[in-house]
């Protein structure tokens, strides 16, 4: 064995060592709960679904059998906009308000948006609240936040203090996918219940951009 041999050998051996201890890449961290939710929303970026009051309170008697529409009409990497219409009589619609879904350094945020037919803003808006936990990829809950709160007893609403609202989405491309947005007052001598369902299983015609748009 000549010496460049023994050279070029002792060079492959001395590497051995460093491959065998080279470390593996970290593997990617698992998605969490409020990742899996986000994402199935993100899915339905662009499209619009019909759905229908489902929760049965008087308060809600004008709503029964009134057909209703989500569009999921923007999205981002940490924010998801959805215009809720809901038919009126005579043809007409209801289109003041966006549900709008983002993402925080703590979680998920539900606000609400609403406008009046002209475009501006009604004077009770950008109401909702922050996830507390990190929920389940289908159901996540947004109790009432303080901004919030100040502005309902500002606008008269004392009832609404303890609100409590959720979302849910079940895997899209199923036959019986669905999306539900659902207000809960618990802890009040006005105890509410309002929830609307919308079926994923088939797309609608997109509606016209909500007021103000």
């Amino acid at each position: 064995m000549n010496k460049s041999t023994v050279t070029s050998l002792a060079a492959f051996l001395l590497c051995i060592p460093l491959i065998a201890c080279d470390p593996s890449p970290n593997p990617a961290p698992e998605p969490s709960p409020q990742d899996l939710f986000f994402e199935r929303l993100s899915l339905l970026c662009g499209k619009a679904y019909a759905g229908i009051l489902v929760s049965d309170q008087q308060a809600d008697a004008e709503m029964v059998g009134k057909p209703m529409i989500m569009h999921v009409a923007s999205c981002d990497q940490n924010k998801i906009e959805i215009p809720f219409h809901i038919a009126e009589d005579r043809g007409q619609w209801n289109r003041s308000r966006t549900w709008l879904i983002s993402r925080t350094d703590r979680g998920l945020r539900l606000k609400h948006r609403h406008r009046h037919e002209d475009g501006s803003m009604d004077a009770v808006t950008n109401y909702g609240g922050d996830t507390e936990n990190q929920g389940t990829a289908e159901r996540q809950e947004f109790p009432v936040d303080a901004e919030s709160v100040a502005s309902f007893r500002a606008n008269g609403l004392d009832q609404s203090v303890t609100n409590r609202w959720a979302v849910e989405i079940t895997p899209p491309g199923q036959s019986e996918a669905r999306f539900a947005y659902e207000l809960r007052r618990p802890k009040s001598a006005d105890e509410r219940h309002f929830r609307v369902e919308f079926d994923l299983s088939k797309s609608v015609a997109l509606p016209p951009p909500p007021w103000g748009d």
